[in-house]
């Protein structure tokens, strides 16, 4: 009876491990604050992403406020989501929370309608399509 329950216990205990690898994982791609669509960023809900030439990577500062902000809405983070990978978590000047990606914020531009709309790419020179 004795090998019985170490044997039990060694299969409850590598079950445990496994479950807890695989539930960590899922944790970690659901963090995830963009994918990868047709080549380019897409925000949770499937809309393209932007970058704006006037951020500069690395600064932790979104230049995009106000009225800018209206037409190129950030992606927001919030309070509990943290840095993976190239993803980052920037503070913006109203003190919200928005992801950068290698440095650089994201944002969407409120001209594209539908999943897929690259509207905003080239914008006055100055925004463009996120890539990975």
């Amino acid at each position: 009876m004795n090998s019985y329950f170490s044997s039990l216990t060694r299969h409850v205990t590598i079950a445990a491990a496994l479950t807890a690898t695989l539930l960590g994982g899922c944790a970690s791609m659901g963090n995830a604050p963009a994918k990868v669509a047709d080549g380019v960023l897409t925000g949770p809900n499937g809309m393209t992403l932007y970058t704006f030439d006037k951020d500069l990577a690395g600064s932790g500062k979104s230049t995009c406020n106000g009225p800018c902000a209206t037409n190129w809405p950030p992606l927001m983070a919030t309070d509990m989501d943290a840095a993976a990978g190239d993803f980052t978590v920037i503070t913006r000047d109203d003190g919200k929370k928005q992801w950068a990606m290698k440095g650089k914020p994201l944002y969407y531009w409120v001209k594209d309608a539908k999943p897929g709309d690259k509207t905003g790419d080239g914008f006055n020179k100055v925004w463009q399509v996120a890539r990975p």
